[in-house]
């Protein structure tokens, strides 16, 4: 029988909490620097939280799978379940996208994007935590870093053209691509930077087998341990959210690590309440959700007014004026994952 950590959903919902957050300020020339992702090289806040979610992704998937597959059970009825579930996810994302690109005039379809990315480390990671043994996961962990790095390395410069990702995007998507400019694309959430991010997802795959397992101590030494090559090998490849670099997912995967287990202390073992559950059981649902009306208010041409009229005259800094705007949006959303929760409405993308 699985059991269920509400300290993961916690995290989880913490997670979309905060994406809701820094993607939704009243006035986007005012934001709190924290609030921001890093211009290019360097690592805020905000750059946690996607590969925070990424982490939680795997580590829910060992929660789900790994009894699953240790008690004999039939592969293939597994398999098919995380593959649909994949594609479900991959084509909301492209619907969201299509809603976007028709909503806001925008002049082309832009096919990757979060959910895609999220669907893509899902269905891999998925199939990795059935058909590979712990010591062939972490061997698949250690590919990636590896394979990564080089790719970066052999493509020469890190800058935002002329990195390979960037090239490879420009190749494959071309104006499909969150930015195209004179024939060259740039994509956040580009194809070959989908590696690192997968070897986000594949750590958290590994800690949720430890934390399974109540390996805490191989935990604390595995978050510590990521910190700090993380940060060595900062000193060769830095952080880079967008590239999803080696260092990156070291970095952003020893912190993922040792907040989950201070989680899992302070909710699990000594009952703290668990902040955020209400979103994290419904994670795909209400980050969609706020993604459509976000979307449906800007198409509108109504976002400004509601700011302006709202919360623009109170007597604030732009920037702390801009905040309480998308606080309040992130307490609409609280409200509505409140009320599915409460009546047990678990919408599973």
């Amino acid at each position: 029988m699985n059991q269920r950590y509400a300290s993961v959903d916690a995290l989880r919902g913490l997670c979309v909490a905060a994406m809701l957050l820094v993607n939704n300020p009243g006035d986007w020339g005012h934001v709190y620097a924290p609030l921001q992702h890093a211009a290019w090289h360097g690592c805020t806040p905000t750059d946690l939280i996607f590969p925070f979610f990424l982490f939680i992704v795997g580590v829910s998937l060992s929660l789900a799978l790994g009894p699953k597959v240790e008690a004999g059970a039939a592969l293939a009825p597994l398999r098919r379940a995380v593959l649909i579930r994949a594609l479900r996810i991959l084509l909301l994302g492209l619907a969201l996208h299509a809603l976007a690109w028709w909503l806001m005039d925008k002049p082309y379809f832009r096919l990757m994007g979060v959910l895609q990315r999220i669907a893509i480390c899902f269905a891999l990671t998925g199939l990795a935590a059935l058909v590979l043994r712990p010591r062939q996961q972490w061997g698949l962990l250690l590919a990636l870093l590896l394979g990564w790095g080089l790719l970066l390395l052999s493509g020469g410069s890190l800058d935002k053209a002329g990195n390979i990702a960037a090239r490879v995007d420009s190749l494959l998507l071309g104006p499909l691509a969150y930015e195209w400019r004179e024939g060259l694309a740039h994509e956040p959430e580009g194809l070959l930077s989908t590696l690192g991010a997968l070897a986000t997802t594949m750590l958290g795959l590994r800690v949720g087998a430890w934390l399974r397992e109540r390996h805490m101590k191989a935990l604390l030494a595995a978050g510590l341990f990521c910190l700090a090559a993380g940060w060595l090998w900062s000193q060769w490849q830095p952080m880079n959210k967008q590239l999803w670099t080696p260092s990156f997912v070291l970095w952003s995967g020893g912190i993922a690590t040792l907040t989950l287990l201070l989680a899992q202390r302070l909710i699990d073992q000594r009952g703290w309440p668990a902040l955020g559950r209400s979103f994290g059981v419904n994670a795909i649902t209400a980050y969609a959700g706020a993604w459509m009306m976000s979307v449906v208010l800007d198409g509108l041409g109504w976002s400004a007014p509601l700011y302006r009229l709202g919360l623009g005259w109170l007597p604030l800094t732009p920037e702390a004026r801009s905040l309480a705007y998308a606080l309040c949006f992130v307490l609409v959303w609280a409200a509505i994952a409140r009320v599915l929760d409460r009546r047990g409405v678990y919408i599973k993308v």
